[in-house]
């Protein structure tokens, strides 16, 4: 709630501008009230109003001078003057102060409610604008690894701005790698029949602990390496391997991934595969090792240590089928970002591309398509789980499983695909993310809890850390109603409840519900109900 406080000598005045302000419409609640500037002066500083409205001809303390101290306390709230006198000095001396508006007496209501309007919007859009700027240098903080952390995937993956491809441009932890040589190990789970039966928070915390096996393996080999989730099931390793003659560093990055396959079967229990891609002297070429490493996966190509699935690049063989490639590295990240953005038309597009890239789709076999179709759905899932948006609330793992088994042909794919896009985007267009509904469900709890307490939208956007706009926004969104109109509801049928009881009086009822001015509280109670109070009652 905005507060404002009135300060003028007139105590006619005082009262009228108290019952003429409509502070419901308003959101705002009077905090303080008095009839010199020395009182308002210590009014104002032990109650620290967003709004103060004053005259300025007063005892013992004028309105200018009163203004003048406040500004020189750093007291930043909005402040409109409301004179019997129109004195183009004062006005001039009330601009020095930024003072809001300066307004002669009388006034009329309507003119008092815009003046306030725009005040308040001024407040909202600078508490909007200081809430962005704390969070977003708290998020800077707070989030600097995970940045770091998306700045490498893009550097593997190859979705780096070209701006930002040379030595200046490297994060300072990273400048090494103008000096060094690269070469990525590209790890891949194994959906095996066991595995199909875990939901996607499941693989979320496989997807965590497959990060520390690696970590820890690859430091304990190599002194520098970068580990980046890609989406689905793959992730990749970036090592900058020493290339003097006689150096091991291949041999050693091959017997690191039978140890990383080994760890991850024995803690896990899952079974995984690792590609070797080539080595390279520049960092702008980690992307063509990333694809590399993915190709010798999915092209099975030299098989390092039988039956263990580690296999190196060995370059491109003519002799291989076109549909043993699943997807490029690229293609899954842009696949990824379109549905986190709900970009139904850019991902149906990079979905018809894909799709194209089989060529004629003769050979291509049931099982292939249906493979296709899973690991497709893995990436639209986890990818979506990462963003806050739980599929499993739209599609069960049953359902998807037993429509993919029916899937024959590509074009059968393309239009199961199309079809899930399609409803996922139009339900978060609606529905929000499933981050969005928790804060929603915590807030709807909250004012039930506690309804009868002075509950405002500032209060819970502390407690969710969220700007008081942006969650005004969600709730709406969410709820269909706004914040003080949820609340007002909730305490109406609260206090309907207590009426039929009958062992309350009608003030009683009012102030157990959180509403200290019974007429007020009346008024909002038929607005609501379409009866008085004591209607109800009789």
């Amino acid at each position: 709630m905005w507060k404002i406080a009135i300060i003028d000598d007139e105590r006619q005045v005082l009262q009228g501008m108290k019952r003429a302000i409509p502070w419901e419409d308003l959101e705002a609640e009077w905090v303080g009230e008095a009839m010199n500037g020395a009182d308002g002066l210590n009014m104002i500083r032990a109650t620290q109003p967003d709004i103060v409205i004053t005259d300025i001809y007063m005892p013992l303390l004028n309105g200018l001078d009163m203004i003048e101290q406040l500004r020189k306390e750093g007291y930043n709230g909005k402040i409109i003057i409301l004179s019997g006198y129109s004195d183009f000095e004062h006005a001039r001396q009330a601009l020095r102060y930024n003072v809001s508006d300066y307004v002669s007496k009388p006034i009329s209501v309507p003119t008092l409610k815009v003046i306030l309007n725009k005040v308040i919007q001024e407040l909202a859009a600078e508490e909007e604008k200081r809430i962005k700027e704390g969070e977003l240098s708290h998020k800077l903080m707070l989030y600097e690894p995970f940045i770091e952390k998306e700045w490498v995937r893009s550097a593997a993956i190859g979705t780096l701005d070209s701006s930002y491809r040379n030595r200046e441009h490297l994060p300072q932890p990273y400048r090494y790698w103008s000096d060094s040589s690269h070469a990525v190990m590209g790890i891949e789970l194994i959906r095996d029949e066991r595995a199909r039966t875990y939901s996607v928070s499941d693989w979320n915390l496989f997807r965590f602990a497959v990060s520390n096996i690696v970590c820890e393996l690859a430091r304990r080999v190599f002194p520098f390496v970068e580990y980046a989730e890609l989406h689905s099931t793959r992730a990749v390793l970036i090592i900058h391997p020493e290339l003097e003659p006689g150096n091991r560093a291949h041999e050693a990055m091959e017997e690191l991934g039978i140890r990383i396959m080994e760890n991850i079967k024995s803690y896990l229990k899952l079974v995984s595969r690792i590609g070797i891609g080539g080595t390279k002297t520049s960092w702008t070429q980690i992307p063509d090792s990333t694809e590399e490493a993915f190709r010798a996966i999915d092209m099975r190509h030299k098989c390092v240590s039988p039956p263990q699935e580690l296999y190196v690049y060995q370059g491109e063989v003519k002799s291989e089928r076109k549909q043993a490639a699943l997807f490029q590295v690229k293609f899954t990240y842009e696949l990824a970002s379109a549905m986190k953005a709900a970009q139904e038309a850019e991902a149906k597009q990079l979905v018809t591309d894909y799709m194209g890239t089989l060529g004629d789709w003769e050979g291509i076999t049931p099982d292939y398509v249906q493979m296709l179709g899973s690991e497709l759905w893995g990436i639209i899932s986890y990818c979506l789980y990462e963003a806050g948006y739980v599929l499993e609330e739209l599609f069960t793992n049953d359902q998807i499983a037993k429509e993919i088994k029916s899937l024959l042909h590509p074009d059968e794919l393309q239009r199961w695909l199309f079809e899930k896009i399609t409803v996922i985007c139009g339900s978060r267009q609606w529905k929000g993310s499933s981050k969005h509904r928790q804060v929603v469900d915590f807030m709807t709890h909250y004012i039930h809890e506690h309804y009868a307490e002075d509950v405002t939208l500032a209060e819970l956007s502390d407690k969710v850390f969220i700007s008081r706009n942006h969650l005004s926004i969600i709730f709406k969104n969410i709820t269909g109603e706004t914040f003080n109109t949820y609340l007002t509801r909730v305490r109406i049928e609260k206090a309907r409840e207590l009426l039929m009881e009958r062992h309350m009086l009608v003030y009683e009822v009012a102030e157990r519900v959180g509403y200290k001015n019974v007429p007020y509280f009346s008024t909002l109670f038929k607005k609501m109900t379409g009866m008085n109070p004591t209607d109800l009652i009789k």
